[in-house]
């Protein structure tokens, strides 16, 4: 399955003015990284592949739309899947992007 071409656009809307941006082809889907740290990704597996603060995951988990992100049968903490597709409301999807970027700049540069 290909990423959401307007889920990544509207992504892309909320992050193309933050310093050190990047996108890449990862997992399958479409990557915005910060300074070579991923933030957010437009799934390959639908919805948002987001990057955040392994202390934080649990709490993050308590949000409709959160999932843990799972690679070979295992979770994978630091790491979440946010169900959202391009009708999730603006607001929403902010709050979620604005986590992986705070995440991603508060990693050392790549």
């Amino acid at each position: 399955m290909a990423y959401d071409q307007e889920l990544a656009d509207l992504v892309r809307e909320h992050v193309e003015h933050e310093k050190g941006l990047t996108e890449k082809r990862m997992f399958g889907g479409l990557a915005f990284l910060i300074n070579g740290n991923m933030a957010v990704s437009a799934s390959s597996k639908g919805g948002l592949l987001l990057r955040v603060d392994p202390a934080e995951t649990e709490s993050l988990l308590q949000q409709p739309r959160a999932r843990p992100f799972e690679m070979r049968g295992r979770e994978m903490s630091g790491w979440l899947h946010i169900d959202a597709d391009a009708s999730v409301p603006d607001d929403e999807l902010a709050q979620w992007v604005r986590v992986g970027v705070a995440y991603a700049k508060s990693l050392p540069p790549k």
